[in-house]
């Protein structure tokens, strides 16, 4: 087994100022040492890690990490910056840097020696010694754990000094919890170490289970019947989350483990002393449902998104059948007789009449579901009954998709509101059956019937009214917005409400909420389309990673998949970014311009034939991608030249980038 650090894999007086220039720096070294074979390649892999969150830690540490098919061998760089590196860490820069490379197929052992490195990050006196000492070789000694700094942070010492103290006549809080981060590298490591230790210091029993790379071990199921309390630290869904289902659970994304460990412990004893447990068996993830350090703002959004992540199902069942019911039958269809009553199975119609009301009814869920879902998102599985509640009244009041919205924050925000209530032991085991589903549909029954329903409707009603009267400049410029929101943030947040918006027209369809499901999917295919074609027509311009990624574009453009142009913008978001928003600004002015309608929520080119007018959709994909390839092309070729420190790359590696121009 290769060292994983050596001393020409550490900077101590590391000059870059930015991230990406600190990343670049110590890459380079790892490709001089033969540890990474494409520079560029292996910097796509870390930028699009980082892009998923912050690597910045609180007491001024750095941990841009990643797996890679371009890393040869585990491996870590060190770099030591006098003046700080932004990584987005709370308290502020980071001086120290450890940039960690893992093969794609690392071995469980590599995987332990990184998770090692990553709890040894927590104790503050290898973080001094690493700032103290001047010279590579000792450094990386350090790191590797040839010397120590002071004794192993799990010395028995302490605890021969808890053991003079009286033991205290209760038995202590019992806690287990898990900790997982989307590489499962670092982060999930130095989260179990932070809990373990702000454990000790609060005199509590923790046990931690990390679900990273490397696989993981359960936990007892002794230990777990026996947990006072769970903390569910993640990024990525908990693996067998049933486990911990009646338990007092606080569950939170993996860095606030890392930063405020002790705040945890304390939120999930007050939890038990509340006599608060979670009835859920499976729950979303803390994207879903939003972490205890996000904004408002932040939440709101994610519990939209839940709801409209489920709703999208039935929006593209029922939306396909009716469009291929309407393809078969005409539109005259939507009078047919109920084929319970009528059905000839040689008949045409009949057949698609069948389809016409098995879609008809797979839409009459689209509101109950998103209203249930949302405040599943907010209040887990007891917000579920009083969410569809909710909904199904906001379909009966005529309320619509807005209804469905209002109906599910209510629902959320009243199940919190009683979850917060004090309840005596003897009541707990009906509150998650009985009481909660009672009180909370009557609230939120009463406020849809009496308070907000007759506004919200109304409210509806004019969006229809103006949706339906779409025509012209005004059909232009929102297609024009919708298609700018849909090229923005690639799949992210600001993509998420253009797609929400014209989805939840198709709930209640006219053809002003059809134009807008055309110019949204239409607009959302340029990006990946857009890139894949400009790797295409000057290939030199795009490292090998990028015209690979080009390649994979082609599909997922045509899929409807936004994200396909992610690896694109986060190697190089100031050109790529602009370019995909102008071409898919120009594709949605096109499709509300040339009155293109969709019925299907999702698909791409495979649902052309449900398009109304699908060659002047094709047209106005094809003139956005061309407006997107056009301008990233002008824009790279237009950039100057890399900094000289790209000529200190190895000849190895400037061989491969000459071959690599020459394939071009």
């Amino acid at each position: 087994m290769s060292e994983l650090i050596t001393s020409g894999l550490v900077d101590v007086d590391l000059s870059a100022e930015t991230k990406q220039a600190a990343a670049r720096s110590l890459a380079e070294r790892m490709v001089a040492a033969g540890r990474v074979t494409d520079i560029d390649g292996f910097l796509a892999d870390v930028s699009a890690r980082e892009a998923r969150m912050p690597t910045g830690l609180d007491g001024g540490i750095g941990i841009p990490h990643c797996r890679s098919e371009y890393v040869t061998a585990p491996t870590l760089a060190f770099g030591r910056s006098a003046s700080g590196i932004d990584f987005g860490a709370p308290d502020g820069p980071a001086d120290l840097i450890f940039l960690i490379a893992a093969p794609a197929c690392a071995d469980d052992d590599h995987l332990t020696i990184l998770s090692s490195l990553a709890r040894r990050l927590m104790d503050p006196e290898f973080t001094a010694a690493l700032r103290a000492e001047h010279d590579p070789a000792a450094v990386a000694a350090l790191i590797r754990g040839d010397e120590a700094p002071a004794p192993p942070a799990d010395d028995p010492a302490p605890d021969e000094s808890r053991a003079g103290t009286p033991a205290p006549p209760a038995a202590p809080f019992r806690i287990v919890a898990v900790t997982s981060c989307p590489t499962g590298i670092a982060h999930t490591y130095m989260a179990a170490e932070s809990l373990q230790k702000a454990g000790e210091a609060a005199g509590v029993e923790l046990v931690v289970e990390t679900q990273g790379s490397a696989g993981f071990t359960r936990l007892d199921a002794g230990a777990i019947a026996a947990a006072d309390g769970v903390i569910l630290a993640h990024d990525v869904g908990v693996r067998e989350k049933e486990r911990f289902a009646g338990k007092p659970t606080v569950d939170v994304g993996v860095k606030a483990a890392i930063n405020r460990p002790a705040e945890l412990i304390a939120d999930v004893r007050a939890r038990a002393e509340r006599g608060e447990t979670t009835a859920a068996a499976t729950g979303p993830a803390p994207m879903d449902t939003g972490s205890a350090g996000d904004h408002f703002g932040t939440r709101l959004r994610k519990w939209l998104m839940t709801g409209v992540s489920y709703m999208v199902p039935f929006v593209a069942a029922g939306g396909l059948l009716i469009a291929l019911a309407f393809a078969v039958g005409g539109y005259e269809i939507n009078s047919a007789p109920s084929v319970t009553e009528h059905f000839v199975w040689t008949e045409a119609a009949s057949w698609a009449a069948l389809m016409f009301q098995i879609g008809g009814a797979a839409f009459g869920f689209l509101v109950p579901v998103l209203a249930g879902y949302i405040a599943y998102g907010m209040a887990d599985r007891p917000g579920l009954v009083p969410g569809f509640v909710g909904g199904a009244l906001a379909v009966t009041i005529g309320a619509g998709f807005l209804g469905g919205l209002a109906a599910g924050l209510l629902a959320g925000a009243v199940v919190k509101a009683i979850q917060r209530v004090h309840v005596p032991p003897v009541l707990r085991g009906v509150m998650p059956v009985v009481v909660m589903p009672l009180l909370s549909s009557a609230v939120v029954g009463f406020l849809m019937f009496v308070v907000v329903g007759k506004p919200i409707t109304s409210l509806q009603q004019a969006m229809t009214d103006w949706l339906s009267g779409l025509s012209g400049g005004n059909a232009v410029l929102l297609g024009v917005l919708l298609g700018l929101m849909m090229c923005f943030d690639l799949g992210g947040p600001v993509n998420k409400v253009a797609y929400a918006f014209a989805v939840g027209g198709l709930a209640d369809p006219t053809d002003g909420s059809l134009k807008v499901m055309a110019a949204v999917m239409a607009a959302g295919m340029v990006p990946p389309l857009g890139m894949a074609l400009a790797t295409t027509v000057r290939g030199k311009l795009f490292t090998k990673t990028e015209r690979n990624n080009g390649k994979a574009a082609w599909v997922l453009g045509a899929s409807f998949i936004s994200e396909g142009a992610i690896p694109f913008a986060a190697a190089d978001p100031l050109r790529v970014i602009p370019s995909a928003m102008a071409g898919g600004a120009v594709t949605g002015a096109l499709a509300m311009a040339f009155n293109t309608t969709l019925r299907a929520p999702h698909g791409g080119i495979f649902v052309v034939p449900l398009i109304g007018e699908p060659l002047r959709f094709l047209l106005a994909v094809a003139a956005g991608t061309a407006v997107t390839a056009a301008l990233v092309v002008l824009f790279k070729s237009r950039r100057k030249p890399e900094p000289a420190a790209g000529t200190t790359t190895p000849a190895t590696d400037a061989a491969a980038d000459a071959k690599v121009s020459a394939a071009a």
